[in-house]
């Protein structure tokens, strides 16, 4: 029987068990389905927590060097908790969730194709590396809020056209009001997305 495994990855300085509390909101829609929330490898220093990469000194030249620089612990991290999972994502179902600089890390690793998804949610991110050749499709659904003032939702209508030149048609959710944060009304719209494509 084919596993189902969704994985979140938090933002800069918080902890897997922010993101942790999504699981059991979407588990009457996905029955069927495992969650894991790991924290990030590298410690945050300006007041706990954990992060993917640093974002000392951190400008728009350097940030994908940094992404490309994270992708061993990342990888690292996920096939953890593949093992942990007992989870084989050549052959079961593996999904990611994203929020902020989850996003980025999710968001690379669909585009750099290092891991066979079935699908990604990306709340409040952006597509800082860009491979510029097709990956396949992967449904992919891009959450943002309108006035968010840390990363601003003009980011995610760019990662939208970038993953559209790459052949992946990413569904996207806006909400006008919402700022840097995941709202009720994107809880929903990911719920229903995951239930769809992790059949």
């Amino acid at each position: 029987m084919t596993k189902k495994l969704v994985i979140f990855l938090h933002g800069v300085g918080s902890s897997g068990a922010d993101l942790a509390v999504l699981g059991p909101l979407w588990q009457e829609r996905l029955p069927d389905t495992h969650f894991s929330a790991p924290n990030a490898p590298q410690a945050f220093g300006q007041g706990g927590g954990w992060q993917w990469f640093s974002l000392n000194g951190i400008t728009e030249a350097n940030r994908p060097q940094r992404i490309v620089e994270a992708r061993p612990e990342f990888d690292r991290t996920i096939q953890a908790v593949c093992q942990q999972q007992g989870v084989d994502p050549s052959q079961d179902k593996l999904a990611f969730v994203g929020f902020s600089q989850g996003s980025i890390m999710a968001l690379d690793a669909l585009v750099s194709g290092r891991w066979p998804l079935a699908a990604v949610v990306a709340f409040s991110g952006r597509l800082a590396t860009f491979q510029g050749k097709p990956v396949g499709s992967v449904p992919t659904l891009l959450v943002h809020g309108q006035r968010d003032p840390v990363i601003p939702w003009q980011e995610s209508q760019q990662a939208q056209e970038k993953l559209k030149a790459l052949g992946i048609q990413a569904q996207v959710a806006w909400d006008a009001t919402a700022g840097h944060t995941i709202t009720q009304q994107g809880v929903d719209k990911a719920g229903e997305f995951l239930a769809k494509h992790l059949v």
